[in-house]
């Protein structure tokens, strides 16, 4: 399984060096939204490298690809879960993540798009989880919109001011940066129980969420 994910991610980065590299963004960027395994991150990070004076275009496009993914993903949720949304959350191994993404959907709406959509976790679960749970389509759009921009228009704006520097700091602290985007991952997952402001009873009915069968 690794093997296969290291050889799809690398036939991803390969597109980077592509003549038509920004149409493979836009379509990674899209599917990531909805079922595709591999972040696009990288592959924008290395387009914005190569193409500094480009950076912020590739950015907007990652950024409007992936929310318009993201209805994809919402479609499938709404539409089509037991046909395909409950496979495709299977195959990803999101199948223990779906009920408390749920949970915490209906209960904090907008606000755990907005921070789970600008971290790492996983946005195709919240897309396809957002759609399951009829959340209504507009603010779903916006927040979508928000939180991608956050996170791909900032590595545009980097590479754009600051270029190949921005390489070298990575490769020279590659370990900081790898812990810090562990960090992320964690504290986007913090964030979404914090939302409560203590709220016990939330929290403990969300990670309970787990023992509920997703579409049941």
């Amino acid at each position: 399984m690794m093997k296969a994910l290291r050889a799809l991610y690398d036939w991803t980065m390969d597109k980077a060096s592509h003549p038509h590299a920004v149409w493979w963004l836009a379509f990674f960027c899209f599917i990531e939204s909805s079922f595709f395994p591999i972040p696009p991150h990288p592959l924008l990070g290395l387009m914005c490298l190569a193409e500094p004076r480009k950076a912020i275009r590739f950015a907007l496009v990652a950024t409007l690809s992936s929310v318009a993914g993201a209805l994809l993903g919402y479609a499938i949720g709404w539409g089509l879960y037991d046909s395909v949304g409950q496979q495709l959350i299977g195959m990803l191994g999101l199948s223990e993540s779906f009920p408390v993404a749920a949970c915490y959907l209906r209960e904090y709406d907008v606000e755990a798009i907005l921070i789970a959509g600008a971290t790492p976790v996983p946005f195709k679960l919240l897309t396809i989880t957002a759609g399951f749970i009829e959340m209504a389509l507009v603010p779903f759009i916006l927040a979508s919109l928000a939180a991608r921009a956050m996170i791909f228009m900032t590595v545009g704006i980097l590479f754009r001011l600051f270029g190949a520097p921005i390489k070298r700091i990575i490769d020279q602290y590659l370990g900081t940066v790898t812990a810090i985007f562990i960090l992320l991952v964690v504290g986007g997952f913090i964030a979404l129980t914090s939302f409560s402001g203590g709220n016990e009873a939330v929290q403990d009915k969300c990670e309970a969420a787990t023992e509920v069968v997703p579409g049941g």
